[in-house]
């Protein structure tokens, strides 16, 4: 079984290595580890993807969250294959209601795998999509959109989140958060075409490029790393001459991006792909 484990804290000595002790005690085989430390912050963050012979994930998880306890750290232990179920998603939004709504579509109609647990936005323009599905909402932002992380993470926890999704989320998360739920737990929908638009204004980016291809990427969010060998799914739809850029968004926040999230949250939830040292590999059958 595949276990993902990840560890944040104050940066001190001797953080890993009692993780690390008690995991290859157990049996375990590490296929991937990594550590971060941010000395500006004095954060100490590491991930662990392990293969787990023996035991049960519930228990694995109550004593390494003891060594956390001690060490001062919050220890997150996943695992897809701990629940005969589903993954659950949260899907986070900030204005356009396209991309959510095509989520909660494609789950209806059985094209995706799934179960949404709830919805999240520093901004309600999304809140009648959640109820009109039945969705439990959360509203993470104050009156000018400034989002309260801590009420995100404790959401993931408390409903058992495997991915998060960002749903034209227009909002760059801490590198903390990317950390905790780290290993590949993280999709962002972007609405232009990686590496080369990034930003907040991709369509106009282009546009004044002189571009008449553009499109939309969904990729994996890593601590700070861009969209590069993260990315999951990539489409372009290309126009004639002369379109105006109110054309061009319009082609692409209608269909277009919701499109590539359903494609890039498929490949994610269906097992085809995962995220492993930071690229994106074709997961072994």
């Amino acid at each position: 079984m595949q276990v993902t484990i990840t560890a944040v804290g104050p940066d001190h000595k001797g953080l890993a290595d009692p993780i690390v002790h008690f995991v290859t005690g157990a049996g375990a085989n590490i296929h991937e580890i990594q550590m971060y430390d941010r000395d500006s912050e004095r954060l100490f963050a590491m991930l662990m993807r392990i293969e787990c012979a023996g035991g049960s994930v519930s228990e694995l998880r109550t004593e390494l969250m003891a060594i956390g306890q001690e060490r001062g750290l919050q220890v997150r232990v996943w695992s897809r294959d701990e629940y005969v179920r589903p993954p659950r998603l949260a899907i986070c939004t900030t204005y356009r209601t396209e991309p959510a709504l095509a989520i909660l579509r494609a789950i209806r109609d059985r094209r995706l795998k799934a179960e949404v647990a709830i919805m999240a936005g520093n901004r309600t323009a999304c809140r009648s999509i959640a109820e009109q599905f039945d969705v439990p909402w959360l509203s993470i932002g104050d009156d000018r959109g400034n989002p309260d992380y801590s009420k995100l993470e404790s959401a993931i926890d408390e409903h058992q989140i495997d991915y998060v999704l960002l749903a034209r989320y227009m909002r760059v998360l801490p590198a903390e958060l990317c950390w905790k739920f780290a290993g590949g737990r993280i999709i962002n929908l972007h609405h232009g075409l990686l590496p080369s638009f990034p930003g907040f204004r991709p369509y106009e980016d282009a546009y004044q490029h002189h571009m008449l291809c553009f499109g939309a990427t969904v990729h994996f969010i890593v601590p700070e790393l861009d969209a590069g060998n993260q990315i999951l799914y990539q489409a372009a739809f290309s126009v004639p001459p002369g379109t105006s850029l109110e054309e061009v968004k319009r082609l692409g926040e209608t269909d277009h991006e919701a499109n590539c999230l359903i494609e890039g949250a498929r490949r994610v939830i269906d097992r085809e792909v995962e995220l492993h040292f930071h690229r994106v590999v074709r997961r072994n059958s």
